[in-house]
Formats: C-alpha cells, sequence, structure tokens
C-alpha cells in the first residue's frame, strides 16, 4: 500500500522544539508544551496541556483544544488515556493534584478526583481499550499505594499498600517556603517528631537536586525514616529552582548563566532553617547526587560556614571539562558550553573543583562515586579528593566499584553505601 505525498503534507503538524507527546485519545493528539508556542494567530502559554485534532486532507490546518494551562505554583507530572478520559497528575506547591478530562459535545470537561493530601500521585496503568486506570500514592510517611479509578469516579477506590517500613506516627510534616536573593518564593518541607523543640539543636539534613526539570517530592523513604528520623534526625527537602516542580519555568530560571539563583535558593532555605529556629550550622548537613552532587560542590565554596557535613555523591565538580567525559556534552544545554567563551566565564566563576579554596569553615566531608558510572565520570570526584588531600584538608572517600550511576551494584552495595552515609551523618550531627 503506498500514501500519497499530498496526503502526507496535509497530515504534517510541526510542534514545538520542546514539546512532549502524551498520549492519542479520539483522534487527538495530547501534548505538553515546555515553550511558548504561536500558532494560528493563538499564543499557548508554557506548560500547557494541548489535545491537538490531527489535520487531514480536507482540512490543512490542526484544530487545538487548550485543556490546561497550570499557573506559576502548579506543574504537569504525569498524562494517561482511557477509553473514556484522560487522566492528569501533578502538583500545587508540591502537593498531588489528580483530575479526568471527559469529551463532549461542549468539548472537554475537567473534574477533580479525591486523592489524599500532601503526597505524590502517579499513573501507575492506563490504556485506551478499558474505562479503568490505576494510580498510586505516596509521602514522606505513607508507603506506595496503589489505588483503582473507576469509570466517570470522583473518587478512587484503594487496592493495596506496600508494608510500613517504619513508624510514622510520631512524626510531621510541615512545608515553608523562603524569599530567595531576587525575591522569588522556595518552598521546603520538614519532616520531624510532633515534639521538636525550637531550639536550634535538631540535627537536621538538607536535601536537594536543581536540574533538569526534575521535581523532588514528598515521597516515602524507608532509609530516611529507619536510619535518620527515628534516630532522632529532621529531614528536609527543598523545592528549588532548576526542578520542574512549578513546570517547565521553574527549571528554565537557573539555566547556564542564571544558574546562580539554583545556589541562592539552597542558601535561602539553610539560612531559614537557622532563622526558624529548627537547626543551627553546627547540626546541619547537606546532601545532594549528579547534579546535587555538584550543588553540594558549589555551596562549600560560596557557603561553608553554614554546614558541618555534607554528603557529594556522584558528582560533577570539574564544570570546565564536564563536557568531555562520558555524558557531559549531552548537558551543554543545562549548564553552559566551556567553548563558549561567555559561557566559559560562567563556568570558571562556578566550577567547584577549579575554586576549591577550603578555609576553617570547611566541613569533614563525605563523598562517594562508582568506578563504573557510565554517566557522570568518577574522575570529578577522584580529582576533588586529591585536591583537598594536596591541601592537606581532611575528608572521607567511598568508590564502588560496580554499580553504575548509583552506586549501587545490588540490595547489599545498596545498603552499606546508606550505612556510610548516615554513620557519617550521624557521627557529624549528633551528640
Amino acid at each position: 500500500m503506498t500514501r500519497s505525498t499530498s496526503a502526507l503534507s496535509a497530515a504534517a503538524i510541526t510542534l514545538p522544539r520542546k514539546s512532549t507527546l502524551q498520549a492519542y485519545f479520539h483522534d487527538r493528539l495530547i501534548v505538553t508544551i515546555e515553550q511558548e508556542w504561536t500558532i494560528g494567530g493563538t499564543t499557548y502559554p508554557n506548560g500547557s496541556l494541548l489535545a491537538i485534532a490531527l489535520p487531514t486532507a480536507t482540512t490543512a490546518n490542526p484544530r487545538i483544544e487548550l485543556l490546561m494551562t497550570p499557573t506559576a505554583r502548579q506543574s504537569i507530572e504525569n498524562v494517561a488515556a482511557t477509553r473514556d478520559a484522560i487522566i492528569v497528575a501533578g502538583f500545587d506547591n508540591v502537593q498531588g493534584w489528580l483530575r479526568r478530562f471527559t469529551l463532549g459535545s461542549a468539548g472537554f470537561q475537567s473534574t477533580a478526583i479525591t486523592m489524599p493530601p500532601a503526597g505524590v500521585i502517579n499513573i501507575a496503568g492506563a490504556s485506551t481499550s478499558d474505562s479503568h486506570a490505576f494510580v498510586t500514592f505516596e509521602n514522606f510517611l505513607t508507603p506506595p499505594t496503589l489505588y483503582a479509578l473507576e469509570n466517570r469516579a470522583s473518587r478512587t477506590r484503594t487496592i493495596r499498600s506496600l508494608p510500613a517500613q517504619f513508624d510514622a506516627s510520631s512524626y510531621v510534616v510541615e512545608q515553608f517556603q523562603v524569599a530567595s536573593r531576587d525575591g522569588t518564593q522556595v518552598p521546603y518541607f520538614v519532616v520531624h517528631r510532633r515534639d521538636m523543640q525550637l531550639n536550634g539543636q535538631n540535627p537536621t539534613l538538607l536535601y536537594a537536586y536543581g536540574g533538569f526539570q526534575l521535581s523532588q517530592t514528598p515521597s516515602y523513604n524507608a532509609y530516611i525514616g529507619r536510619l535518620w528520623l527515628d534516630q532522632g534526625g529532621v529531614y528536609v527537602l527543598a523545592n528549588i529552582r532548576g526542578g520542574g516542580e512549578f513546570g517547565p519555568a521553574w527549571h528554565d530560571a537557573g539555566l547556564k548563566l542564571h544558574r546562580q539563583v539554583i545556589y541562592d535558593d539552597f542558601y535561602a532555605v539553610e539560612r531559614d532553617l537557622v532563622t526558624r529556629n529548627i537547626t543551627s550550622p553546627r547540626r546541619l548537613g547537606i546532601s545532594g547526587r549528579s547534579n546535587g552532587g555538584l550543588l553540594m560542590g558549589v555551596m562549600l565554596n560560596q557557603h561553608p560556614e553554614m554546614v558541618h557535613a555534607a554528603v557529594i555523591g556522584s558528582p560533577l565538580l570539574d564544570m570546565l571539562r564536564y563536557d568531555q567525559l562520558l555524558a557531559g556534552a549531552s548537558w551543554v544545554d543545562e549548564y553552559g558550553s566551556p567553548s563558549v567563551p561567555e559561557e566559559r566565564a560562567w563556568l570558571e566563576q562556578l566550577t567547584p573543583y577549579q575554586n576549591l579554596h577550603p578555609g576553617p569553615d570547611f566541613p569533614l566531608v563525605f563523598i562517594y562515586t562508582s568506578t563504573k558510572d557510565d554517566r557522570v565520570h568518577p574522575g570529578h570526584a577522584r580529582k576533588y579528593a586529591a585536591r583537598l588531600a594536596e591541601l592537606g584538608v581532611p575528608f572521607l572517600y567511598y568508590e564502588n566499584t560496580d554499580g553504575g550511576h548509583q552506586a549501587t551494584a545490588n540490595l547489599r552495595e545498596a545498603a552499606r553505601r546508606r550505612a556510610l552515609e548516615y554513620t557519617y551523618l550521624s557521627q557529624r550531627l549528633m551528640d
């Protein structure tokens, strides 16, 4: 069978360069756009969810329906299609929501689906041949739970939950926000015992990532529960720019030459934890992996006085050569290129390895990597450790010979690495 050139031409549509095809529903492409898009005299905002009725041989232009434009504090995370509806999951101020879009004679109609509050909702299964869908929910204190979503129902039905790995009854979760250097409000979560005293003496672990539009969500983590919370620690998750918590714009704000806002956000959270008397620099530790390892390296250069411990995992640290190592060349749209003079000048100010000049406030750090990391070259961590050794600065270093970018080859290795991390944090931050 052959198709005519004219038919192929009539059916063509050019989507924005930064867009994601999510589903096919009732002869419509369901698409999210990660940049503003103007077509046919109409402009669709960055982050919008669109239904595009494909052109045919008799209709040259696509018909576009705007399903949803997230607000400045919302994001769309998952989209799937059933036989009767489009199911969409996302965040509103980093709190999960779930909606159903159905198609009728008046177009698409949106209905909120009731779910537990303050957690992460993911679409676990959906098919255009069935009316049902499945979603999961979890938060810091609730293990992943599977729900069934019935056709046109506004509520879900609980199917099964994974067993709890720690007793969460004595803990609570609070969400705060703080103004960054440019006035942007940055949210963060604090998980702690109900009877926590605001005396500045609580051992606190602050985690963040800040890159590649990866949202940091209030997810269940047994290691944090058993090895940190149950030992008397406070856990903090910061939703700094560079991630996707508030859609593409939250990520784009920290690209290339604008990346300092990411580090300003993290510093603002550090300061706010001290201002609220949750902890103090003596009791504050920070942790990040991969791009988060770069975050750790930058913060240790810019504000070492704020922390007494830092876990630097599988890190990028030599930002003047990162694009020459393994997958680094694919990240120039995120960080900028050392081959572009203006971008190199910025990277020279940023790069943790070349700017490493530890002073008296520099803490004892724990660095880990993997010999077989095929994403971030272990040379970053090795060079950083070697420079610390040259400068006579004490540090801890662990290199797993297996395990890839996660630096864990199996459950035994995962347990070993986490035991090292939390033993180090306990020794540094707890009496």
